[in-house]
């Protein structure tokens, strides 16, 4: 599984890549995990509002940073 974490680095991001690793920890999955902070490839995926998640390729989240049992679920649910 492939994971991306899109925004500036603010705090809502940094947050939002805990949360998934906490998630992902709880689940016992694997994933890797990349940031991305470049503006073009933020906007190449059509997200307008930071931070947002994307699980193998498909925008799941954006504008807002879900607590972490919802986080479970949309891994569980991609996986």
């Amino acid at each position: 599984m492939d994971i991306k974490i899109l925004g500036p680095g603010c705090r809502n991001c940094a947050t939002l890549e805990k949360r998934t690793h906490e998630a992902l920890a709880e689940l016992g999955q694997d994933a890797t995990v990349t940031k991305v902070t470049d503006y073009a490839e933020i906007a190449a995926y059509g997200v307008m509002q930071t931070p947002a998640l994307v699980i193998d390729e498909q925008v799941v989240v954006s504008g807002k940073v879900p607590v972490t049992r919802a986080l479970r679920e949309l891994i569980e649910a991609a996986g």
